[in-house]
């Protein structure tokens, strides 16, 4: 009953349906709770659990050591009425919500959510890399340009490399801290000067954050999202430490080393085939969510 329930859910033909499938009244009768048992903290603890499975095993091994992830927004159609839903010129006219989704250089989905549509990205890369419960030690994180900002430079300290890829990266603007005198090549590519003061004024407030104490281990009775706090403190108002010579160091690397570049586009095309893996398993209901809470979506 628990496979033939998951397997109607997984692949969105329903529970009804696959009851009627069966010829047996196994999932209605047995399970009738279960699509209001499956919550949040109990989907993150399955998902933990088939992770840490999977990265024991000996063949993972041969596509990656799970320390590097790409993450990447996938969206579906929403066939009902659902505030969480809405139009993106981009998609067409339909109504639509965004699964964001962090999978493993081993081809595992350790984090999922769903967001807004017409979200940017990037104020949920924080969430994934802080709150997947798995055993993974992501060292290395990867998105497209929608999932980059200079902000979440700043924020993804404690050993974990920001390294996105970035559309028209001839455009983005190159820092040095002021009283860097470097040679006379590199100062004109690195014209702009990073503001030290307002780090210094900000200090305590930027490394006193939740998302900080987060990343280091310390609990919260009532945590707050990390995109929470990250859309309503930086988005618009500067960066947050030194993201500006993160992503400056970043730039001149990327541009530098053919490895790095080679290894975040194949760490992309991951993250793609896994979206496009459940494109082809949610076949039910002709791809589309037909539910209207953003838990039920999820």
């Amino acid at each position: 009953s628990i496979m033939a329930a998951l397997m109607a859910i997984g692949t969105n033909i329903g529970l009804s349906k696959m009851d009627r499938t069966a010829q047996k009244n196994l999932i209605i009768i047995n399970l009738p709770n279960i699509p209001v048992e499956i919550h949040d903290d109990a989907m993150k603890k399955a998902q933990a659990c088939l992770v840490n499975y999977q990265h024991r095993l000996s063949l993972p091994s041969y596509w990656g050591d799970g320390t590097t992830s790409p993450s990447d927004g996938m969206r579906v159609q929403v066939g009902v009425s659902s505030l969480v839903s809405e139009h993106n010129p981009h998609y067409g006219s339909g109504k639509g919500s965004t699964i964001y989704r962090f999978v493993s250089d081993q081809y595992s989905t350790f984090y999922t959510k769903v967001i807004n549509t017409n979200a940017r990205e990037a104020v949920h890369v924080i969430d994934g890399l802080l709150e997947h419960e798995t055993d993974l030690c992501i060292n290395e994180h990867c998105t497209d340009t929608a999932g980059y900002t200079d902000q979440v430079f700043g924020l993804t300290f404690a050993g974990i490399v920001f390294a996105p890829r970035i559309r028209d990266i001839s455009d983005s603007k190159l820092y040095q801290l002021p009283e860097m005198e470097l040679k006379k090549n590199i100062n004109n590519l690195a014209s702009a000067r990073i503001n030290t003061n307002i780090i210094e004024q900000n200090y305590e407030d930027i490394f006193g954050l939740p998302i900080y104490q987060g990343w280091i281990g310390i609990q919260f009775i009532n945590p707050v999202k990390a995109w929470v706090i990250f859309k309503a403190k930086f988005i618009g108002q500067g960066t947050p430490g030194n993201g500006t010579n993160r992503e400056t160091i970043f730039i001149l690397r990327y541009a530098t080393d053919n490895v790095l570049r080679r290894r975040i586009l194949v760490g992309l095309n991951k993250g793609e085939a896994m979206n496009g893996l459940a494109r082809a398993v949610f076949f039910g209901k002709q791809g589309e969510l037909r539910e209207r809470d953003l838990q039920d979506q999820l």
